[in-house]
């Protein structure tokens, strides 16, 4: 997996990586941006981010029914994670959170391969409040779904995942923004 890593570090540094003056959806400014739908989105993006996703799941011991979190960020991360365990053999199903009930049908928050007792982990494109993770939390569980972790492709250090662990949850994630950091110098 170490060249998976390794890929998928110059992948996030070609495709989602910028320096520059932004302002982040929490309404904070910061030297750089991730955008890594450019990349989990990209054909080899998805492959390498299901296997070191579904690596990660694995080797941190969790077995969850499902994988999914807050539209559209953690979708493709999702569905990656779900297509790598079935060719591994090892199924892992995939979910979509809505920002907002549907308005029409059911009205349904969770979309795709979910339903009330499951064990699932939140997954994140990018982790830096914590605010998208723990509003996933909040409808998995309100839909009888036991969140057991959450996965994050990128953690900004900036603790989001610290205000998920202190309510109760462990976070991983693959890749943290020191190491695109260092990488890019």
């Amino acid at each position: 997996m170490s060249g998976d890593r390794e890929r998928l570090v110059a992948l996030l540094l070609e495709r989602s990586f910028r320096v520059g003056d932004f302002v982040l959806s929490s309404g904070a400014r910061s030297r750089f941006y991730i955008d890594c739908r450019t990349t989990t989105t990209h054909a080899e993006g998805q492959a390498v981010v299901g296997r070191l996703g579904l690596a990660a799941v694995r080797d941190a011991g969790l077995r969850p029914d499902a994988v999914g979190g807050l539209t559209m960020g953690a979708d493709p991360v999702a569905y990656a994670i779900a297509h790598a365990s079935w060719i591994a053999g090892d199924a892992v199903n995939a979910f979509t959170v809505r920002k907002e009930p549907k308005a029409h049908g059911t009205g349904k928050r969770l979309e795709g391969c979910f339903a009330a007792g499951m064990r699932v982990v939140v997954v994140e494109d990018v982790i830096t409040t914590g605010g998208s993770a723990l509003r996933a939390i909040e409808a998995v569980e309100a839909e009888g779904g036991e969140v057991i972790a959450v996965l994050s492709l990128v953690d900004r250090e900036e603790g989001g995942r610290e205000a998920i662990e202190a309510r109760g949850y462990p976070v991983h994630a693959i890749v943290g923004v020191g190491e695109l950091l260092k990488a890019a110098e």
